[in-house]
């Protein structure tokens, strides 16, 4: 039993003590980084793991293993603590009584707390797969033969669930170029169905068969399908929240901070209502080229530039998250486009409600660029709510959201935002 009491003590102290190194991308960041949100999502496991190690540790006379089984048990508890106590960020967009404004109908079908053992138990939502919201037209894809469809996910209320009338626009995350809708988003959205919003899984086009420009005009062509198909949902066209993750972040930020942006709105939409009624960011980019420095970017300096717009191209790994190949650039070439696609450039008054969600340090987003949008919203009169959570890295909501106390604390804030928008 000796040797099974240092395994699990020092397996959940050396995870819990990597949560205080700094990473760094790409130079073994990667790594480092999937210990991280996984010891943030298992915290409440390694309370268990660190305390059993220390147990069978002081039964056989094991004094290390004892030690490092209450450090690391007692460095997770910490975690979830920190995660978990009460922000004000919703005090000073919505003002103290914010609470009061929730409607009664909604609060029944909230989290009671920031933290669940378990997310509880929803009935079935209607859910329809692979519903096309734009056809591309042949011309546009650089190739001849059958125009494409771009496609969404819609998820819609259970049977007796009263419908809210909101629905929730998301755009999945993974530096612009990778992944699709429907990833790791389950529970989020059945847990936000079961409160009678609508919720529409956006599959965008990606670079390098598109640019910025393409990305956005994709995002804008969603809201544009779910207000000409809002009485079929049951929503109400003035109450549509664009969110997502990520990259998918940064989208929904640029596009709802710029509904008539001649240079940033497709031309076949151009004098369409485009504005919606808040927007959600999970650790999206804010400032673009904040973002190329804190990712270090200027080493791609010199490498091959990749042509933009060929669907059928590979995407090579080496090349995920370059910001020169997305904005025809690095910052020293192209620094208005990098300004143009930055959502802290167009920020005035007037921009929808704002909620900000990150951990620090996150090691794609840079949190002092977050904290200056969120600084400029203010400034603005813009109501906007900026939740961060120590230790808490990129992606963290994503993995475990069923025990996480982060993914869990984050959700509890977005449905009371989204409660207040309703």
């Amino acid at each position: 039993m000796i040797p099974l009491a240092y395994t699990l003590s020092f397996v959940c102290f050396i995870l819990n003590v990597s949560l205080f190194f700094r990473l760094k991308w790409p130079e073994g960041g990667a790594y480092l980084w999937i210990c991280h949100i996984i010891t943030g999502g298992l915290s409440p496991f390694l309370v268990v793991l660190g305390s059993l190690g220390a147990g069978l540790g002081w039964s056989y006379r094991a004094p290390v293993a004892v030690v490092a089984g209450l450090i690391g048990a007692g460095l997770s508890l910490f975690y979830m603590v920190r995660v978990t106590v009460p922000q004000h960020g919703f005090d000073l967009a919505f003002g103290t009584d914010w609470q009061h404004k929730i409607p009664r109908t909604l609060e029944t079908r909230l989290l009671p707390q920031r933290w669940n053992i378990g997310l509880p138990r929803t009935k079935e939502p209607c859910w329809e797969r692979d519903l096309p919201f734009w056809t591309i037209p042949c011309e546009a894809t650089n190739r001849g033969g059958t125009d494409r469809k771009l496609l969404c996910d819609v998820w819609q209320p259970p049977d007796g669930v009263l419908p809210t009338g909101l629905a929730f626009i998301y755009l999945h995350g993974c530096c612009w170029y990778l992944f699709d809708k429907d990833f790791g988003t389950r529970s989020l959205f059945r847990q936000l169905a079961a409160q009678g919003h609508v919720i529409m899984d956006v599959a965008y086009r990606l670079c390098p068969e598109v640019d910025i420009y393409g990305m956005v005009g994709d995002v804008k062509r969603a809201v544009a399908w779910m207000k000409s198909n809002a009485a079929r949902y049951q929503v109400n066209p003035e109450r549509i929240v664009l969110s997502g993750g990520s990259a998918g972040a940064h989208l929904a930020l640029l596009a709802a901070y710029t509904p008539e942006h001649p240079q940033l709105t497709p031309v076949d939409l151009q004098g369409c209502d485009l504005s919606v009624r808040a927007v959600v960011s999970y650790y999206g980019p804010t400032d673009l080229r904040a973002c190329y420095e804190h990712l270090d970017q200027k080493r791609m300096i010199g490498l091959p530039k990749v042509e933009i717009g060929l669907p059928e191209r590979k995407t090579n790994f080496a090349d995920v998250g370059r910001l020169d190949i997305l904005l025809g650039g690095h910052p020293h070439e192209t620094p208005e486009v990098y300004e143009l696609a930055s959502p802290v450039t167009h920020v005035r008054p007037g921009c929808p409600p704002t909620l900000l969600i990150q951990g620090e340090p996150d090691f794609i987003a840079p949190m002092a660029a977050t904290n200056e949008l969120h600084r400029k919203l203010i400034e603005c009169g813009v109501p906007a709510a900026n939740i961060l959570y120590p230790l808490t890295n990129h992606a963290f909501d994503l993995v475990f959201p069923q025990v996480s106390p982060s993914a869990q604390a984050a959700l509890y804030y977005l449905e009371r935002f989204l409660a207040l928008m309703v």
